[in-house]
């Protein structure tokens, strides 16, 4: 009986997963929002926002660091509780948090709605949509079911930039606020329901291809708790690669609306929804080629690749960059940025198993905010010292380079790792 309604209810899974993630994707939209209070800055008046430019990503950045280490106790929870009680929580605190903006102009609350409440909601939700996906698939397409739902998390601003776009243009920034964080929270509780783990006893039926001890290098093997993850080198590894990809890849895409202002204009929001396009295609093509070619090589080139796409960017990018290379680069940083989102996730699932997934993943997933947080701050603090991101991308590209090396020493140790299990 298993065996027939599973499929259709794994899809499902999946489905639901992949649709809150559209929802709270949001999150990518910030350079959008960024802009809308920048033009209010300048025009001043009774009303309009008075802030200081270097604290303008503040929300977008504390957003980030609240998400990720939210996903520990969210994982947590996840992990007691199941997936849909945890998603519907998040969607409840997105919309509290936007709908506190539609009050207000302080940093401090915008902080507080944008960025502690909003960014523990989105923890929440994106701790819940992996997991039951995961419990509902063989281990050998582990990286494409992660790439898959978590593509919604990076696609989201392809319709939510040109949306908000246009409700800021037609309603202005606190009305917009207000209509997402409603429409939001009808999404992600809704979408909450459908997210279901299998029986306890149920094991998702691997492909005969598959010879034994390929299934261990999918992620088979031993499943251990937190406290002896946090005694792992390759735990470290694992999360100071992940802070500089993903802490390089928010530094663009929290700006990338305001690189591509002089070359696009008005119409500057494409640049968010073509970062978001490689977003996505970066998250389920790198999870199906890992599955193919193995997960360490595949972040090895992508770290590479990286690297040399944020030294091109120290010349090449600037305010008369064509629009055309505005958007190759937005394209092609998306895309690596996306790759880490769905190649962690296995990560975790081979080293330390499925049992603490969630929790594990948590901790993994402080370093995305973290690197999110550091790095974003830190160029706009240099953009508003200097007048130019040249720095930041010579940083980023030079932290990209040590975390390629590192690469190596993690497939050394994920070698040891599937020797144990297959032992």
């Amino acid at each position: 009986m298993t065996s027939v309604t599973t499929p259709n209810r794994g899809w499902a899974v999946v489905i639901a997963g992949l649709t809150i993630n559209l929802a709270l994707g949001v999150l990518y939209s910030w350079s959008i929002f960024k802009d809308a209070i920048y033009e209010s800055m300048l025009k001043g008046g009774e009303g309009g926002f008075d802030w200081n430019v270097a604290a303008l990503n503040d929300p977008y950045a504390v957003c980030i660091l609240v998400f990720a280490f939210t996903m520990i106790l969210a994982g947590r929870i996840q992990d007691k509780k199941g997936p849909g009680v945890t998603a519907a929580i998040g969607g409840l605190l997105v919309g509290a948090g936007f709908t506190l903006l539609y009050f207000t102009t302080s940093y401090a609350l915008w902080v507080l709605g944008f960025g502690v409440l909003a960014g523990i909601g989105i923890g929440f939700g994106y701790a819940s949509a992996t997991p039951p996906a995961f419990k509902w698939f063989p281990a050998s397409k582990s990286g494409l079911i992660a790439g898959i739902v978590v593509s919604g998390f990076g696609i989201a601003p392809v319709y939510i930039a040109p949306l908000a776009t246009w409700l800021v243009g037609a309603y202005g920034i606190h009305n917009t606020m207000l209509i997402l964080g409603i429409a939001f929270m009808i999404i992600v509780t809704t979408a909450s329901t459908f997210l279901k783990n299998p029986p306890a006893s149920y094991i998702p039926p691997e492909s005969p291809k598959l010879r034994p001890e390929k299934v261990i290098a999918h992620g088979s093997g031993l499943n251990l708790g937190p406290s002896k993850v946090l005694k792992l080198p390759s735990f470290y590894l694992v999360w100071f690669i992940l802070f500089i990809g993903s802490g390089a890849g928010l530094m663009v895409i929290g700006s990338i609306s305001g690189m591509a202002q002089n070359s696009l204009g008005e119409a500057a929001f494409l640049a968010v929804a073509v970062i978001a396009v490689g977003n996505a295609s970066g998250r389920i093509i790198a999870g199906f080629i890992s599955d193919k070619i193995g997960r360490v090589l595949t972040l090895f080139i992508l770290l590479v690749f990286q690297a040399s796409l944020m030294f091109l960017a120290a010349f090449l990018i600037g305010d008369q960059t064509s629009a055309l290379l505005i958007v190759l680069f937005a394209t092609f940083i998306g895309f690596n940025f996306g790759t880490n989102l769905s190649l962690f996730p296995t990560f975790t699932k081979v080293f330390w198993g499925m049992k603490n997934f969630g929790v594990n993943y948590g901790m993994v997933l402080t370093a995305w905010g973290v690197g999110g947080f550091v790095f974003s701050r830190l160029s706009q603090t240099l953009f508003a010292n200097s007048g130019s991101h040249r720095l930041s991308f010579f940083i980023a590209g030079s932290c990209l380079v040590i975390c390629a090396v590192l690469a190596i020493i993690l497939g050394r140790l994920q070698q040891q790792r599937q020797e144990v299990a297959a032992a």
